[in-house]
């Protein structure tokens, strides 16, 4: 299992001076220092008009500069926003093309269909969203291999052209999927590239069962939409190493996933009664199998928050506390540890406790971890602390193991 970066660029409130240009250059720091560190690949979202939760509008240029400022760190875009009122597929693979050029050859590229609040910005169609997915996966090859191209269909009309330029690799860099339910893992099988998941609080098994989605949809795969196949599983998670965990309740990484969950449903504009039920669904398979499909759709649509935040004794003690930090109130580094810490998906603690939580994604054969290091309330410091420690001790754990099999 290798060990990569997610990135959304963020930073909670209260805001110090500069705070733009400053978490901005943090972040190439913190690059830097995974370079260093061991990590495979930096991946980088694409989120707009998203305060405080994403000041990553512009990924391709920050990518430029992450890859002018490392020397073996793959750069990955995970992902460009698909529909084309939002990303022209024609600009996409030119962007990646340079991208490609400016990193010699460390560039991925992932797609994601993206969600309510960017369609509504954009003026994006909610039933085109998915075929315009699609179409774009199956175009961008097209466009980085043959001297010219042309397309014709319902959706787009692109006349014969020359695109340009070309990537570094050959045929292509590799493609990936960002997936968030059952349908979308199901897709990226289908199409012959590499899957990009979210757990948020969910238990491992439910992640389990949406890789098996996938391996099941790509071993029927027989016209892949690159010109190779992708068979590779990552998946992100919430990530805080510490020395001790003292000094991971006070860096705040546990009240930090909790603030990106509670940020996250407000930036999407998915319902937080919605949201909620992803949520308990996650945390209740039994719930998972008979609600999420159905409110999943709805939440990808949705607008409005007609949520009950009011305490309920009877709530799940996470999503209690998401109640409790939406009504503005103070949950404390502690408390927010104490309910977290047992998730077995969110790893937060001393570097004996990553590791141990880190091998049950390994059971389930992910490929590759997709670590969230810079979330929250974190700070920029205890983010650079946390990137060396898991080079110092997770990192190698696990490459250990690998030549211990090998051997």
């Amino acid at each position: 299992m290798k060990f990569d970066v997610f990135c959304e660029i963020q930073i909670a409130r209260p805001w110090p001076p500069n705070h733009e240009q400053r978490i901005i250059l943090d972040t190439i720091e913190q690059a830097r220092a995974a370079d260093e560190a061991g990590f495979e690949v930096w991946w980088q979202v694409e989120h707009h008009c998203s305060p405080e939760f994403s000041y990553s509008a512009v990924p391709d240029l920050l990518l430029g500069a992450i890859a002018h400022n490392t020397q073996r760190l793959r750069v990955g875009h995970a992902g460009v926003l698909a529909p084309f009122k939002i990303n022209h597929p024609l600009k996409t693979a030119e962007r990646a093309a340079t991208l490609d050029i400016l990193s010699n050859g460390r560039f991925e590229l992932g797609l994601a269909r993206s969600g309510g609040k960017e369609w509504e910005t954009f003026g994006s169609e909610v039933e085109k969203t998915k075929p315009e997915l699609l179409e774009a996966f199956h175009m961008i090859p097209k466009m980085w291999t043959q001297d010219k191209f042309s397309w014709d269909s319902d959706l787009i009309k692109i006349p014969e052209r020359e695109v340009t330029p070309h990537p570094v690799q050959k045929p292509h860099p590799r493609l990936w999927q960002t997936a968030g339910s059952p349908d979308s893992f199901k897709s990226a099988g289908q199409l012959g590239v590499g899957v990009l998941g979210t757990t948020l609080f969910s238990p491992i098994d439910v992640m389990a069962g949406f890789l098996k989605n996938y391996d099941d949809a790509f071993a029927g795969c027989t016209q892949p939409a690159g010109h190779f196949k992708n068979h590779q599983k990552g998946v992100f998670t919430f990530v805080h190493v510490a020395e001790s965990r003292k000094q991971a309740i006070e860096s705040g990484g546990a009240w930090s996933a909790l603030w990106y969950v509670e940020t996250a449903a407000v930036n999407s504009k998915v319902p937080r009664a919605v949201w909620y039920d992803l949520i308990r669904a996650g945390l209740h398979p039994n719930y998972l199998a008979a609600s999420r499909p159905k409110n999943y759709e709805v939440a990808l649509g949705a607008s409005g928050d007609p949520t009950d935040l009011s305490p309920d004794a009877n709530e799940i003690p996470v999503i209690e506390l998401l109640k409790r930090l939406a009504r503005g109130e103070k949950v404390s580094y502690e408390e927010a540890h104490e309910i977290v810490e047992p998730l077995e998906s969110v790893v937060v603690g001393d570097p004996d406790e990553c590791i141990r939580k880190f091998k049950r994604y390994q059971d389930i054969k992910t490929d590759r971890m997709m670590c969230l290091l810079q979330y929250g309330a974190i700070p920029h410091e205890a983010v650079l602390r946390s990137t060396r420690l898991a080079g110092e001790y997770v990192i190698p754990a696990f490459a250990q193991q690998k030549v211990a099999a090998a051997d």
